[in-house]
């Protein structure tokens, strides 16, 4: 009866890694954060990954300026950054904008982050890595890392654009900080596509 122990335990963990990437085919629950250095953001800053070597908690959120849905969040996620990354906290917050149409490039993320009030650090990638390196595919998509910069949930801010019921980013935050994985760890993140170039 031993003999089918080895088996049984290599199929859970072979579970396990499938669940873990059901939606983002790029990234595992517990990879590791890519590295992103010197972006530039709308308040004139420039913010690597180390930015927020303070923190315990790091959301990365890739979303842009044209899309409907990534507007449709901005208050929510303003709402968010104003309850849980206060000035000197634990989370720290970054929206990076991966596209490079015109409506989404540095001068009109500016316009948009004064016109809103945005009160969490907006920066751009114009080479597009962060996001390739993320697996994203939507705007916008979140990214939830642990002290360790260890990936614990990813995908959607919460469960419904018009009258949601689950938030999935605080639980994920709140996991985070607890030294828990969240769960969900994954759900499917909802917007529009990131416009990715051809290489």
């Amino acid at each position: 009866m031993f003999r089918y122990v080895p088996v049984i335990v290599a199929s859970l963990a072979l579970a396990v890694t499938v669940q873990a990437g059901k939606f983002n085919k790029k990234l595992n629950i517990g990879d590791p954060a890519p590295v992103f250095v010197d972006l530039e953001a709308t308040d004139g800053k420039k913010y690597s990954l180390d930015s927020f070597a303070d923190k315990d908690v790091l959301v990365v959120c890739i979303t842009c300026n044209h899309c409907p849905v990534a507007v449709a969040y901005e208050d929510r996620i303003i709402g968010f950054v104003s309850k849980y990354c206060k000035p000197g906290g634990r989370i720290g917050f970054i929206a990076i904008n991966v596209n490079n149409l015109e409506a989404d490039r540095l001068p009109k993320m500016k316009e948009r982050a004064k016109a809103k009030g945005f009160n969490f650090v907006y920066a751009y990638d114009p080479s597009q890595k962060i996001g390739r390196a993320l697996g994203a595919s939507v705007t916008p998509e979140f990214f939830v890392f642990n002290k360790d910069r260890k990936l614990v949930y990813m995908g959607a801010m919460d469960d419904s654009m018009n009258q949601p019921k689950v938030n999935y980013l605080e639980s994920a935050v709140k996991a985070a900080l607890a030294g828990k994985t969240a769960a969900p760890a994954e759900t499917r993140a909802r917007g529009c596509s990131v416009k990715y170039e051809k290489k």
